[in-house]
């Protein structure tokens, strides 16, 4: 957390977090986060440019018909709507169970600290 500092100074930084950030719990939270989150938009990224791709160059089988009017296109962008919601659905499932947990419990330390500082 910086506070307010003149233009040219070095911000300054709230204790209390510089030692809550450099605690090992602070580092696991991060790796969990990032170990989510990187791979989720990697692969949501990879089925989006796959769908781009596959519209701009493979549009012969893009135009196939599954049923009806509906061909493999729609079909693939629908997925994209699917896909959104099903990765917001783990990610609240994965932040429930791994991330809120190991928050808390800093926050929680956060909150005494600076309670214990103001005493």
């Amino acid at each position: 957390m910086t506070t307010n500092h003149e233009p040219g100074q070095a911000a300054r930084h709230d204790p209390v977090y510089d030692e809550l950030h450099a605690r090992p719990e602070f580092t696991e939270l991060r790796r969990r986060y990032r170990g989510f989150v990187f791979p989720a938009t990697v692969a949501f990224l990879s089925w989006y440019l796959l769908y781009v791709v596959m519209s701009n160059w493979a549009g012969d089988f893009m135009s196939i018909k599954v049923v009806g009017n509906i061909n493999v296109a729609l079909v693939f962008g629908l997925l994209q709507f699917v896909t959104t919601f099903l990765l917001a659905w783990l990610y609240s499932r994965f932040s429930t169970a791994k991330l809120d947990p190991l928050a808390r419990t800093l926050d929680n330390e956060y909150r005494e600290h600076l309670a214990s500082k103001e005493l």
